[in-house]
């Protein structure tokens, strides 16, 4: 690559850290969160142009750097039509960086990794839901850090995340539940569309397969969660644990999977 095509790269990666720093550094205001706000949305739109031309001009390729930018890019989106109801700018200070980090790897790793049946409407539908699930809970994990140190500051411990202020406790915890429940649904969708394709491609309802294994695993933490909240009245670091927990597990399912598969075995 020339080296004036990691200009578009260098301005989403300079736009998300500055809103960051930004914020980091001064305090909190309606002025300062309306220009934060647009500096984002300009991010927004290059990083999907990106995004657009690294992974659907040609073959659909979606290599472990590309996934992961889409990701977070599905995360930072989901933050910034949040943050208009509910004034998450704090999360702001951890959504971004991770966000801007994935933009440098998308950058610099030019792997082709050529996804199959990227024809077929069932595949499709299958991988769409999985990544719009992902980034929920990529979400709901960052948020649910943002609530771990809230309540560290609020019981006046030392935290390693030192922000200016933060939304009542119980609204960040109302919100993280409605984020889990609809990650949990579309993982749910997920799981069904991956048996659907499965059966109708290889003739094989489940793969039991360290992708599949860890899906089911992370399904079954958040579902625990969820009941936990409805029949016991879980909160507090009881939800933050079990979040974190699936999110590791999550994570595992997908992103370790293909980081074994593309970095350490080079396919």
């Amino acid at each position: 690559m020339q080296a004036s095509t990691y200009i578009p790269y260098l301005a989403v990666i300079f736009l998300y850290c500055s809103v960051a720093i930004l914020f980091w550094r001064t305090s909190s205001s309606l002025v300062k969160s309306k220009k934060n706000a647009a500096l984002i949305a300009i991010g927004l739109l290059i990083h999907a142009i990106l995004l657009y031309q690294d992974i659907f001009i040609g073959d659909l390729n979606l290599n472990i750097a590309n996934t992961l930018s889409l990701i977070f890019w599905l995360t930072v989106l989901i933050y910034w039509i949040a943050d208009i109801k509910h004034g998450l700018q704090n999360l702001q200070a951890l959504v971004l960086p991770p966000a801007a980090a994935t933009v440098a790897l998308q950058a610099s790793f030019h792997n082709n990794v050529v996804v199959a049946f990227a024809s077929d409407p069932l595949f499709v539908m299958h991988i769409t839901i999985a990544l719009l699930a992902y980034s929920l809970f990529t979400f709901a994990a960052l948020h649910a850090l943002l609530m771990a140190a809230a309540e560290r500051s609020l019981h006046q411990k030392a935290s390693l995340i030192k922000l200016l202020d933060f939304p009542p406790i119980m609204a960040m915890e109302n919100l993280l539940f409605k984020i889990i429940g609809l990650g949990f649904i579309l993982l749910t969708f997920t799981l069904i569309s991956g048996m659907l394709f499965s059966e109708q491609i290889f003739h094989q309802a489940l793969k039991f397969n360290h992708k599949n294994i860890f899906t089911i695993i992370s399904w079954v933490i958040f579902g625990s969660l969820l009941f936990g909240r409805e029949r016991y009245g879980w909160r507090g670091r009881t939800a933050i644990r079990w979040t974190l927990s699936g999110f590791a597990v999550l994570l595992l399912a997908y992103v370790g999977s293909k980081f074994v598969i593309e970095v350490l075995l080079g396919r």
